[in-house]
């Protein structure tokens, strides 16, 4: 699982012209799911950026976590995080996950951010959004289960 973080001041996204997501102060993320993630894996990575210390403080120091300021969230489910381009010009989605299968943990990882902050804006997965933002900092954070849960 992979989750690409934009600490932003303002993020939206758009299908059809219309936002179906706004928030201000916050994160902006974009979830990849792969065919090897499970529950267990999304709960540790939920926690993870949750609990991300990248908001300033009063002396400057990156030590805030989401909560601490009263950040939002805008989730944005993206398989293109899994993009394979060892081979060729063309990408390979091949370590994506299986689209019914991704959705369900897409849903899982909204509900349970839903249940520690208070809002929680979405994109619709499968979808073609429109997704601006303008990037805080700019500080952007890639969160890759890989990585972090051997």
């Amino acid at each position: 699982m992979r989750f690409l973080i934009q600490r932003v001041s303002e993020a939206e996204v758009n299908i059809h012209s219309e936002t179906v997501g706004q928030i201000q102060k916050g994160f902006l993320v974009f979830i990849g799911i792969s065919i090897t993630d499970t529950y267990e894996i999304a709960d540790k990575m939920v926690h993870k950026l949750l609990n991300l210390r990248i908001f300033e403080d009063e002396n400057g120091k990156t030590n805030l976590d989401l909560s601490s300021v009263n950040g939002s969230l805008l989730i944005i489910s993206q398989f293109t995080l899994y993009a394979d381009c060892k081979r060729g010009n063309r990408p390979s989605f091949t370590s994506a996950g299986k689209p019914d299968e991704a959705n369900a943990l897409y849903e899982y990882i909204i509900s349970k951010c839903r249940e520690m902050i208070p809002k929680v804006e979405c994109g619709e997965f499968g979808a073609d959004m429109k997704v601006s933002l303008i990037n805080d900092g700019p500080f952007t954070v890639m969160l890759d289960s890989d990585e972090l849960f051997l």
